[in-house]
């Protein structure tokens, strides 16, 4: 039963939780593949040779989004578990959690993916996501349910420059771009600490949406007339792909690791732009996010 507090999940909710999927997957998710990679890379040597399995808790300061920033006075917590294999091929399923939604529980994406470094300075990460949806009843469309990408990370000395692709699937289909740069900074074995990391980003977000324009049939006064004496409709509409830069992000994120934790704190801040022919009600925005990893490795 819903209530004031907690809306039930209708056509419109179940298409701004995609949004906010959207917004995770390119935003705060982005922070955590980027540690994906960074942990594969920083590992010493005989690490390498084991597989890891990661569970992690995850919050967030404002989880409701459409698409590319975060909205106000909500929150959301995550969780979640990864297997990664030593070769490099890992699986992931995340679970969604807030009180803006009925039921509070209402997302798990699972994930199938494989990180390789070819060479030193570049690293590359391709991954498949499925998004399940809990209990959003038989009226509810959800335009998309799936996801395929490619994630790289190239490194020059503290820089790093990041390129995303991202395909979504399923009643429709979308683009996701983003490219950014940042610094990586880093310090190891400082005051008891295995590893400190702090590097900041600026990412912008490219993308496709499918707009709605609506057309009038009459041209003129009496053509209006004439057309509502006949019962015949005023309008038309037609829908039109369009591409775009989304959202230009920064964000400051800060990693500790100490033995098997990993304690990582950031702060984004995100300015949403329109796309051609797009109405967009949305403000520039920020949010804090926090997650806790633990690894746990085997042979």
């Amino acid at each position: 039963m819903s209530t004031p507090d907690t809306p039930q999940l209708t056509k419109q909710s179940a298409e701004e939780v995609f949004n906010e999927v959207d917004s995770l997957l390119t935003l705060q998710d982005s922070l955590y593949i980027f540690n994906l990679i960074d942990s594969m890379l920083s590992v010493e040597p005989e690490v390498k040779e084991t597989s890891q399995i990661a569970i992690r808790l995850a919050y967030n300061s404002n989880i409701a989004s459409t698409g590319r920033t975060i909205g106000i006075d909500k929150f959301g917590l995550s969780s979640g578990a990864s297997y990664f294999h030593k070769k490099g091929f890992y699986v992931d399923v995340t679970g969604y959690w807030s009180k803006e939604y009925e039921p509070d529980y209402y997302l798990t994406i699972a994930s199938v993916g494989y990180m390789v470094s070819p060479v030193k300075w570049w690293s590359l990460l391709a991954e498949y996501s499925r998004f399940i949806y809990t209990d959003s009843g038989p009226d509810v469309v959800i335009p998309y349910l799936n996801n395929i990408g490619v994630t790289n990370f190239f490194n020059y000395k503290v820089f790093v420059l990041r390129a995303d692709y991202y395909f979504y699937f399923g009643e429709k289909n979308a683009h996701r771009i983003m490219p950014g740069i940042g610094l990586n900074l880093e310090k190891r074995k400082w005051h008891g600490i295995d590893r400190v990391l702090f590097f900041p980003y600026i990412n912008i977000l490219f993308g496709t949406e499918v707009i709605t324009e609506y057309f009038t049939y009459a041209k003129t006064r009496l053509g209006a007339l004439y057309r509502l004496r006949n019962g015949l409709p005023l309008f038309y509409s037609q829908n039109k792909t369009v591409f775009g830069d989304m959202n230009y992000s920064f964000s400051a994120p800060l990693s500790i690791t100490l033995n098997k934790w990993n304690f990582l704190v950031s702060y984004t801040y995100n300015i949403p732009k329109a796309l051609p022919g797009e109405e967009l009600g949305l403000t520039k925005s920020g949010y804090l996010s926090a997650t806790v990893t633990r690894y746990i490795g085997f042979k």
